[in-house]
């Protein structure tokens, strides 16, 4: 039978809420009362129970975490960072994919509520009436990690994606580029439709260049949709290909080379996100680096001081990004 924790008291001849602080760290014990409740515990091979725990306090100290699809190097890297963050606050977390698919990210909240986690880190593509819904239903806190809630009320951690979109147009329109092929994300993700493609628009507008229907390839983040997207563009329009993701643009590089083409000198190609897959490429991609890790880290800081009822000054986080120049531009 497993020790208890009256098991632990009797030994130590203390009482249960003296074994209690001494496990949850509460410094309103005797050192010499925490040594033989600490030395009892090693010996009898104590281990707390955490889900009598969470009953008692009403604290799970978990987090659950829902993520499109982990094997994808953009979201895992986000993971990381939200897992460093949630062990140095001492967060478990339950990790669990969506596959972007609404019945089952609807399914994966009410499940988080039956586990009686204590905050919820989601990303997906769009945060529809449905998904509020469900969070105000389980009444814990919740923050969007690369995700945005149009309307702000939900706390959230990502870049200024409009604003990125506006450095990359101002870049290559400097360098003499007037035909641009946009290979984009889904275009019912706000990210892409609201942000992304109107910075492209409103940035070339700036400069005077209209950006044709047919110069923009919807995609869906995968690597074949980068090979259909550069087939589909190539005759068309660009001297550059702004795509959205970095799997899309090897595709875009590939089919590229395939064609006989190369990549800076035919055509240049700029990513927009920055994961490892940039760097293994060759030519290696120029992007716009996101801050994978860090909108994970910040964004489960940030959830760590809503559980906690801390003072948030701005739920609605805003990161730096920056230009990162490879060798597929030139």
């Amino acid at each position: 039978m497993s020790v208890t924790i009256y098991d632990v008291a009797r030994e130590a001849n203390v009482s249960m809420a003296t074994v209690s602080r001494v496990v949850n760290g509460n410094p309103n014990v005797k050192p010499s009362t925490r040594k033989k409740v600490v030395e009892t515990i090693d010996r009898l091979g104590y281990r707390p129970n955490a889900v009598a725990r969470g009953l008692a306090s009403k604290k799970t100290t978990t987090v659950g975490v829902v993520i499109p699809d982990i094997s994808n190097s953009y979201y895992a890297e986000l993971a990381r960072g939200i897992e460093d963050i949630a062990t140095m606050y001492n967060y478990n977390i339950i990790l669990s994919n969506s596959d972007e698919n609404l019945e089952r990210e609807i399914r994966l909240i009410q499940t988080m509520s039956g586990k009686q986690v204590d905050g919820i880190l989601f990303m997906g593509s769009t945060i529809t009436a449905r998904h509020k819904h469900e969070f105000k239903f389980i009444n814990v806190p919740v923050v969007l990690a690369a995700t945005i809630d149009e309307e702000g009320e939900l706390p959230s951690v990502n870049i200024d994606y409009q604003a990125a979109a506006h450095d990359i147009v101002e870049h290559l329109v400097n360098k003499n580029h007037k035909k641009f092929g946009i290979v984009i994300g889904p275009l019912d993700e706000p990210i892409n439709r609201k942000l992304k493609l109107t910075g492209y628009r409103e940035s070339l507008a700036e400069f005077n260049i209209q950006l044709e229907d047919e110069c923009v390839f919807e995609g869906d983040y995968s690597y074949e949709s980068g090979v259909e997207a550069f087939n589909t563009l190539k005759d068309k329009c660009p001297t550059v290909f702004l795509v959205g993701s970095d799997e899309m643009a090897l595709g875009v590089i590939h089919a590229a080379s395939d064609s006989g083409y190369t990549v800076p000198n035919d055509f240049e190609v700029i990513s927009f996100e920055d994961t490892k897959l940039a760097k293994m490429v060759r030519p290696r991609l120029s992007t716009v680096s996101q801050p994978l890790y860090d909108i994970g880290a910040v964004a489960m800081r940030l959830l760590t001081k809503f559980m906690k009822k801390e003072l948030v000054d701005n739920h609605v986080v805003t990161l730096p990004h920056r230009m990162e120049f490879r060798e597929s531009t030139k």
